[in-house]
């Protein structure tokens, strides 16, 4: 569990798009059995073809033939698809209905903002559903706290990650953590623990971030001026000296700001100013909003001047800010992502990745918090966010650009990393962790990495790797 202690105050309202939504079609409303009998109009799907209407893999279908529609600009049958859509998968439904009806939302959405079926447009602002995504909960330290402490979905990352790090610092007096992560420094409570534990004593830490993502969920309600000074009394109660920097650096552009900072503090060092220093550079499920091959290529004169090479004319930010993560030449660097692919260009493509990953969190809630519940609203408010972005947005404003583990294996050794596995202590803590949650997760070890599943289905991975 978290470390942190303060009085929580009451939470604020949750989204309100969680709460039973007005019909999206509510001048079209039909009885549900007469979905089953032949097709309504011309060129529509018909059930033999798909089976019932009402299983997951009929959704997917449905939603994968909007999608299509949409793309291009037949909106008599994106229409009456979003009508049977509307009428099966109702937004306070199972999991499967919940999940699909996220995604019909974000395809409404995505309409609206291609401007191609009007009707859909005029939907989309009705129901208000750009606000709606943007009425993310913004979380208390306690609240985050035990929000991410709910499921494994984080936890499995953090635990993996602290153990690597401890035996990557062994010996040093100075640790210095670069920490790019999206929960907000929630794993570094634990880690400050398993350090001052240290038996050579605890070191001096050093804990540098990015400025906060103020676009994606989960989102804090104070500045990290603010949290960096709560972690620091947090290391000296337990005898630890921290120091805390923020260094203002966007994802955008590979954080170029924060790697020329790193580099000119490497410089100082190799110059024989300051004490020598463990460099760790951890990367909890942030890496993927970087663009990559399949963001619009952006040419030298635009890259960033932060960057002390270009291997070519084009470059990708992801490539870049792993091969500039190298120069740095780091003690190690841990890869802790979701093991899934939303990095296609092809809107059908990627919804089907994302429907076939996304409906395990739909499906762990109800293991773990009840219907109506404050923390399962936003919960789901936080899956329908990643499901609005991989759908609904294009370019940079697509952050979700998951890629799978192994595409990120080759991308580490692309950039002359190479793996080194987790030990049984890494295992052993990962497993009890599990233990203190539902039976459907599990843990694999797969050469050097770690994978979280759910009822055998990947989830996350945790990789460590050092310079080559």
């Amino acid at each position: 569990m978290m470390q942190f202690t303060e009085t929580p105050s009451p939470p604020p309202q949750p989204p309100s798009f969680h709460q039973s939504p007005t019909p999206l079609f509510s001048s079209l409303s039909m009885n549900k059995n007469q979905v089953h009998r032949t097709s309504p109009w011309p060129g529509f799907p018909m059930p033999k073809s798909l089976g019932s209407f009402g299983d997951a893999n009929c959704m997917e279908q449905l939603l994968v033939h909007c999608a299509n529609a949409i793309e291009t600009n037949d909106a008599t049958l994106a229409q009456q698809i979003l009508w049977v859509l509307n009428n099966i998968a109702p937004a306070d439904g199972d999991s499967n209905q919940r999940l699909t009806c996220g995604f019909l939302r974000a395809l409404i959405s995505r309409a609206a903002k291609n401007g191609t079926c009007k009707m859909l447009a005029a939907m989309a602002n009705a129901q208000n559903y750009d606000n709606l995504c943007n009425e993310t909960h913004k979380f208390s330290i306690i609240e985050l706290a035990n929000f991410v402490d709910l499921t494994p979905w984080h936890r499995f990352g953090f635990t993996a990650a602290n153990a690597a790090i401890i035996e990557a610092v062994e010996g040093y007096s100075v640790v210095h953590i670069v920490d790019l992560s999206t929960t907000h420094c929630m794993q570094i409570p634990t880690l400050i623990d398993a350090i001052a534990n240290r038996l050579e004593g605890p070191p001096l830490v050093k804990l540098t971030v990015a400025g906060a993502v103020e676009d994606a969920p989960p989102m804090l309600d104070l500045s990290y001026e603010e949290l960096g000074s709560k972690l620091v009394n947090f290391a000296r109660y337990r005898n630890i000296h921290m120091e805390f920097q923020v260094i203002s650096s966007s994802y955008t552009d590979g954080f170029s700001s924060l790697i020329e900072q790193l580099r000119m503090q490497k410089l100082m060092l190799s110059g024989g100013i300051g004490e020598p220093e463990a460099l760790v550079i951890n990367c909890h499920m942030m890496l993927h909003f970087v663009p990559d091959e399949s963001v619009p290529l952006i040419s030298d004169s635009e890259a960033s001047p932060n960057y002390p090479f270009e291997s070519s004319s084009i470059y990708s930010p992801r490539w870049t800010l792993l091969k500039a993560l190298r120069c740095l030449d780091p003690n190690v660097v841990v890869l802790v992502d979701e093991d899934a692919d939303f990095s296609s260009n092809n809107v059908a493509s990627r919804l089907r990745s994302a429907f076939n990953y996304l409906w395990i969190p739909y499906d762990t809630v109800d293991t773990f918090l009840p219907r109506g519940s404050k923390q399962r609203q936003w919960y789901e408010s936080y899956i329908f966010w990643k499901i609005q972005n991989v759908i609904a947005q294009e370019g940079l404003q697509r952050i979700e650009r998951l890629e799978p583990k192994n595409r990120w294996v080759q991308r580490m050794r692309n950039a002359d990393f190479r793996a080194i596995p987790f030990g049984e202590d890494a295992v052993s803590e990962v497993k009890a962790m599990l233990d203190e949650h539902a039976a459907g997760w599990g843990l694999k070890k797969e050469e050097d990495d770690l994978v979280l599943t759910w009822k055998g289905h990947n989830v996350a991975f945790a990789t460590a790797w050092l310079p080559a």
